[in-house]
């Protein structure tokens, strides 16, 4: 007997074979068009447009304040001495012409009456060689003396004179090291810092400071500006000086700018007059912010605009068309939050400063507001 063979399961394997493909079709152009829906979707972004305007570059630097020069004192005693007087305290005001300190040097007395007796031997040898010429040079016209005795004699009162000169100039400087001994305010201020008290023995070194005086009415700011900046520095260019906590900051302008600077060094000071009188107290760490470059007809787009990918600088633009395209653009000068650009832009042009990363040309974008 012969069996037909039976092909019903095969029929049912190719039955839903077809009946599973146009499913998986059906899946993937419902995907595809998941996909085209995503790409052509509006991208939001922010847009702010490109515009002519005063760009300044600013120079950032810390420092601190200080009183102006001239306007402090650092009493350091003339020599070896012990100090006999010191009436100011920390933080009492002073005076033009008040005793800040005095001292007690025992040498300089008998110093004194030393280099005093010297002149007067000095003057006294001056008087005999004045002498001596005097005679030989009448006994010469007599023909009796020599003309070389008369050319020593000559010769012996310079020398006589010289030493006599020498001598009044050594009395000079002992007094005027005695004067030294009674220090003097040289302006009204205040006294911030008293290294000693009275009796103590101090040496004349400035690592040995007696006392400290400032004027807290003349006061400037000197910012430590990085070596690099320094050709942006401009004398009289505006300044703003922030004191600790400080969010706006006091107005200043530049003063003076190093005329040469510490090879070993990374910064040189630069230093700022305050345009007001300043609250901030000597000594007090400060930011500066100085106005360097200025544009006064720039083309200024915000610096958050800006795309850099590798060697390429672009920003992405919205176009009349609702769509994003890319500008490639040169940069001129910057501050942080501006930059001015050269090439690539006209004012109006509308770019984008947020939503532009990633953002290909030609995407559809929709304006949003910041």
């Amino acid at each position: 007997m012969c069996r037909v063979p039976n092909h019903r399961p095969f029929l049912r394997r190719a039955s839903l074979a077809l009946v599973i493909c146009p499913l998986a079709a059906a899946t993937a152009c419902e995907r595809k068009s998941v996909e085209q829906v995503e790409t052509t979707a509006p991208v939001p972004v922010v847009i702010e447009a490109a515009k002519v305007d005063m760009l300044r570059s600013t120079i950032s630097a810390f420092g601190m304040v200080a009183p102006v020069p001239g306007a402090e004192l650092t009493v350091v005693a003339p020599a070896q001495a012990r100090i006999a007087e010191l009436p100011k305290a920390e933080g009492d005001a002073v005076h033009e012409g008040d005793v800040l300190a005095r001292f007690d040097i025992p040498s300089l007395s008998a110093d004194l009456a030393a280099r005093r007796a010297s002149v007067t031997q000095a003057s006294a040898r001056v008087d005999a060689a004045r002498a001596s010429f005097s005679r030989l040079s009448g006994l010469q016209a007599q023909g009796v003396a020599a003309p070389r005795e008369v050319e020593d004699a000559k010769r012996a009162q310079a020398e006589a004179e010289a030493d006599l000169e020498q001598a009044k100039s050594s009395v000079d400087a002992a007094v005027a090291l005695s004067d030294r001994a009674v220090v003097r305010a040289r302006f009204s201020g205040v006294v911030v810092k008293r290294f000693h008290n009275p009796g103590d023995l101090v040496d004349p070194s400035t690592s040995d400071p007696v006392l400290r005086v400032i004027n807290p009415t003349a006061l400037q700011a000197i910012a430590n500006v990085h070596v690099v900046d320094l050709a942006r520095v401009v004398i009289g260019h505006a300044a703003t000086v922030f004191g600790p906590g400080d969010e706006t900051g006091e107005a200043a302008k530049v003063l003076t700018r190093p005329a040469q600077v510490d090879p070993a060094s990374a910064t040189a000071d630069v230093r700022l007059a305050f345009v007001h009188p300043t609250q901030l107290a000597s000594g007090t760490a400060i930011r500066v912010e100085i106005v360097g470059e200025e544009r006064p007809s720039a083309l200024v787009i915000p610096a958050a605009a800006v795309v850099r990918e590798e060697d390429e600088t672009f920003v992405m633009v919205a176009g009349a068309d609702n769509k994003a395209h890319k500008y490639p653009v040169a940069i001129g000068l910057t501050t942080p939050t501006q930059n001015e650009i050269t090439s690539g832009l006209k004012a109006g042009d509308r770019v984008i400063v947020r939503g532009q990363d990633g953002l290909p040309e030609g995407a559809t974008v929709t304006v949003v507001q910041k």
